[in-house]
């Protein structure tokens, strides 16, 4: 999976070709997932299973950046080959091209710590995921009933067509000790299950397609799954796209793009929040930044609390920086201060003018009065835990395009699990799951 080339720009601010739009209802925020779980389901499986959609424009190429088709059936052809393969991340690589790496990133750096933790067999492989298998037949677009919402942004309609699933417990690529510990034999699921949906069955129940966003990038078209999530929160709240988006404004390093979107959070200045996310694998929601703006519904009042001291450490992660904050000082008007600061596992907490320090011995022991009546391993389980958080802090990961920098909420939320993973050692999660009931 390579990046867009050299003369790709992030997508300009959507000019208002549209009339204006109503005022969002009050609570109607950042966009969710359909409510509707088979909907749901079947949403998923079909963005990244869909070979391609016809009639004058509205064809999308849904093959990898590097190699990409020449036509919509070289791509079908080739999408098809890798779900027929189990191929993951070529199913994943379908994606828009920064949103397919936000799944694949995490996915490959989870498999090599799952194998670290003895949960996954050393051959698992994430380019061929055995133990579920996707297949697709006959679907069905209406193509003349496709919106074309803005120069890069169509919404498909599917009528047609069926998805079969199939699973096999047994050929999960799960370590064999992991297997035996925590679930006999007799606990686990048997045989082969399979479930067909059958899409017009399903349209015709809800009397309406199914809804596939897709994005243009440098001339070739690709289904993206936030979009579709952020057009059905839309759709579900009764309101068009906006017409117009809001531009990115990045920051001069990861540090300063870190401290900018805590000072804004603490603002409550969600136009800055979102001016600070990076335009390519956060661009819904720079398009759909007016929809969230009204429903806000206030200004921004800066001067309540202010960050009056901040640092940060950086290191590489997969696909941008970490940048672990080692001190961070706030003061409100009243001249209250609240902060933390990291040195080694330790933190020096700060309320008013007392302060706090707390290491990971002194957690640990504090975990050991509080879980007496745990087993002892579980207990073992827990200090690995809270030592592991504690040394590597609290990671926020930014990447850079144009060289500003951007914070990454779905690259933060990922490195938080890996994080947590980071931390446990071998036979850790075996030991929680022994214990669990």
């Amino acid at each position: 999976m390579t990046a867009p080339g050299p003369g790709w720009q992030p997508y300009p601010p959507q000019q208002p070709p549209y009339p204006p739009q109503p005022p969002y209802p009050p609570g109607y925020g950042m966009p969710q997932p359909p409510r509707k779980r088979r909907r749901g389901l079947l949403i998923g499986l079909v963005i990244v299973l869909v070979a391609a959609l016809g009639g004058g424009g509205t064809w999308y190429l849904v093959a990898r950046q590097d190699d990409g088709a020449k036509t919509p059936t070289e791509a079908a052809l080739k999408l098809a080959s890798s779900v027929g393969n189990s191929d993951l991340v070529g199913v994943l690589d379908s994606l828009v091209p920064w949103e397919a790496t936000l799944f694949t990133d995490p996915l490959r750096d989870a498999t090599s710590e799952l194998k670290r933790l003895q949960v996954l067999d050393q051959s698992a492989d994430p380019n061929a995921v055995s133990g579920i298998k996707v297949s697709s037949q006959n679907l069905t677009f209406d193509e003349a009933g496709a919106e074309r919402v803005n120069d890069h942004l169509t919404i498909t309609k599917l009528t047609g067509g069926t998805l079969t699933v199939t699973s096999d417990f047994g050929k999960l690529p799960l370590a064999k000790q992991f297997l035996d510990e925590a679930l006999p034999g007799s606990a686990r699921p048997q045989g082969t299950e399979t479930e067909t949906i059958n899409i017009a069955d399903e349209v015709r129940k809800t009397g309406e397609p199914v809804r596939i966003a897709t994005v243009e990038v440098e001339d070739r078209w690709y289904p993206s799954l936030m979009y579709t999530i952020a057009d059905y929160a839309l759709k579900d709240a009764g309101k068009p796209w906006p017409s117009t988006s809001i531009p990115d404004v990045g920051a001069s390093s990861p540090q300063e793009a870190v401290k900018q979107v805590l000072q804004a959070a603490l603002d409550e200045d969600t136009r800055r929040v979102i001016e600070l996310l990076p335009p390519t694998e956060m661009s819904v929601l720079h398009d759909a930044g007016p929809a969230i703006l009204q429903a806000a519904q206030g200004k921004p009042e800066p001067g309540e609390v202010q960050i009056t001291d901040f640092a940060a450490e950086t290191s590489a992660v997969t696909g941008g920086t970490r940048v672990t904050v080692t001190n961070v000082q706030l003061r409100n008007e009243k001249g209250e201060r609240l902060g933390a600061k990291k040195s080694g596992d330790c933190y020096e907490v700060t309320y008013m003018d007392e302060t706090q320090r707390m290491c990971a011995n002194d957690l640990t022991e504090q975990l050991d009065d509080a879980a007496g009546s745990l087993p002892s391993e579980v207990r073992e389980v827990l200090r690995h835990l809270v030592n592991g958080l504690l040394a590597q802090g609290l990671g926020v990961v930014t990447i850079e395009s144009g060289q500003k920098h951007y914070v990454s909420p779905i690259r933060t939320l990922t490195e938080q699990g890996m994080t947590v993973l980071r931390s446990l050692q071998p036979g850790d999660i075996t030991t929680l799951l022994k214990f669990a009931d």
